[in-house]
């Protein structure tokens, strides 16, 4: 089962988004009430997914800062308990992976 990060979501979210460019230019051509009014709406909808797409990449990267922040505030703090945490997670994952 694969994991979905917010970065997996986003890509799928952008390709989502060139699909519907990409089939609102091919039916460009296309008339008709109903053909436009379909168009419309997925216009709408493209430019909402485009916003809310720009305003959480912003956010994430807004976390992303503030989280190295403060990791880095904390080291700084105390660096020995840095130390000792990584050296821990090192040993955890050395042991994990000699196991293969």
């Amino acid at each position: 089962m694969e994991t979905v990060t917010s970065e997996k979501l986003m890509q799928d979210m952008r390709l989502v988004v060139t699909d519907a460019e990409d089939l609102l230019k091919a039916t460009a051509g296309q008339t008709g009430e109903r053909i436009e009014k379909i168009r419309a709406k997925a216009e709408e909808s493209l430019r909402t997914a485009r916003n809310r797409m720009q305003i959480a990449g912003k956010a994430a990267q807004e976390t992303a800062t503030e989280t190295a922040s403060s990791v880095n505030e904390q080291v700084h703090r105390n660096p020995w308990a840095a130390v000792g945490i990584a050296a821990g997670v090192g040993l955890v994952l050395g042991i994990l992976l000699g196991r293969r």
